[in-house]
């Protein structure tokens, strides 16, 4: 939960600044670029997330270097593989960034300041795997949360690396079900450790929602089905989501916090502000609704006009399996379709950083050499 007086003020007077200072709604930023978040941090935001997409975009904005430094590693390390090395470069890429969100991490006793970093896509069906991965990951800075899919196998996951005492960050969540989930596995976790008599006062574990995935998956349906539906709905499917999981976070009392992903307009923004959640971005994002005129003020609580949630209903029986409490069982998960979607998607980012590695260890003798 937000440790209200502990935010670092933000330096710039703006939209998302005042929405961190005036509320209790966090910003984070949706990358681990360093001018990114340097950027982020000057209006106040106090965490920062990395996946396989943004590792790769990161890697993209700077190739040279991290060409140039897989090939030093490769030298060093003869024996590993192109897998080994593109994790040192996860690390590395970690290692840089965390340092920045320590200051918010130190003032707020762990709740705030974290660094995302996510667990092998490939291994969203292993349990075991993303278990030894998340104890690698925790161990490499201090405000380290660790990313576990809410998959099946992440559930338990995310229950035994919170009894570890990782604080665990979900994600390819879209559902309050997948949500509901996650936060009780989280909570199991972290009872058992205050049980066994270890410290949780630092743990900071957040439940993420992929509030554009979700509408993102039924814009496509509309367009492969034919269907006809209220244009004006479909931004609301993921803030609808979100509203509906939030409320059963508030009255269960979970100790996890929502957090709101996967920006596609700026509901995604406006219509979190006031709650006790966080809100990840892009810096393209960021930039612009610092640029906008959108009055700060808190909606977390409005509801989602209901005929709106029933239009929504109506059209696509998905939404309900995302809104409705009961809508997913747990066996149902990995091939809800936009969990399906967003793994693809990862993999594939994953397979393009592998890509990008072997490039760098094995130069390619086709090409001419650089003048």
């Amino acid at each position: 939960m937000t440790i209200i007086g502990t935010k670092a003020p933000p330096l710039a007077d703006s939209p998302l600044g005042r929405t961190i200072a005036t509320t209790s709604t966090d910003i984070w930023n949706d990358s681990c670029a360093i001018d990114e978040l340097e950027y982020a941090i000057s209006f106040g935001a106090v965490g920062a997330t990395a996946n396989p997409t943004i590792v790769t975009d990161v890697w993209k904005q700077d190739p040279a270097r991290w060409r140039a430094r897989v090939a030093a590693l490769a030298a060093e390390r003869t024996a590993a593989s192109e897998t080994d090395l593109a994790w040192q470069i996860v690390d590395e890429m970690s290692v840089r960034a965390a340092p920045l969100l320590m200051p918010a991490f130190e003032a707020s006793g762990g709740h705030q300041g974290r660094l995302s970093t996510q667990t092998d896509p490939t291994f969203h069906r292993s349990a075991e795997r993303m278990l030894a991965q998340s104890l690698h990951f925790d161990g490499i800075a201090p405000n380290i949360i660790v990313k576990f899919p809410a998959t099946s196998a992440g559930i338990d996951a995310m229950e035994e690396a919170s009894a570890r005492g990782v604080s665990v960050n979900t994600t390819v969540c879209f559902s309050v079900a997948q949500a509901v989930a996650a936060a009780e596995a989280i909570e199991r976790g972290i009872r058992r450790r205050d049980a066994a008599g270890e410290s949780t006062a630092a743990m900071g574990p957040v439940v993420t929602i992929m509030m554009g995935r979700i509408e993102d998956w039924l814009r496509v349906q509309t367009e492969r089905d034919g269907i006809v539906v209220d244009p004006a709905a479909l931004p609301w499917s993921g803030v609808a989501v979100f509203k509906r999981a939030y409320g059963l976070f508030r009255e269960r009392g979970y100790r996890a916090r929502l957090l709101g992903a996967a920006i596609r307009h700026h509901y995604h923004w406006s219509e979190l502000i006031g709650g006790d959640v966080v809100i990840t971005m892009p810096a393209t994002w960021q930039r612009r609704f610092n640029a906008s005129s959108i009055e700060v003020r808190p909606r977390m609580d409005d509801p989602v006009d209901p005929t709106v949630v029933t239009e929504l209903a109506a059209r696509f029986p998905d939404f309900v399996r995302a809104y409705e409490p009961d809508g997913l069982r747990r066996d149902e998960f990995d091939a809800f379709p936009p969990t399906a979607r967003t793994l693809r998607a990862f993999i594939a980012s994953y397979h393009e950083l592998l890509h990008q590695v072997t490039d760098a260890m094995i130069p390619n003798p086709d090409l001419r050499p650089a003048s």
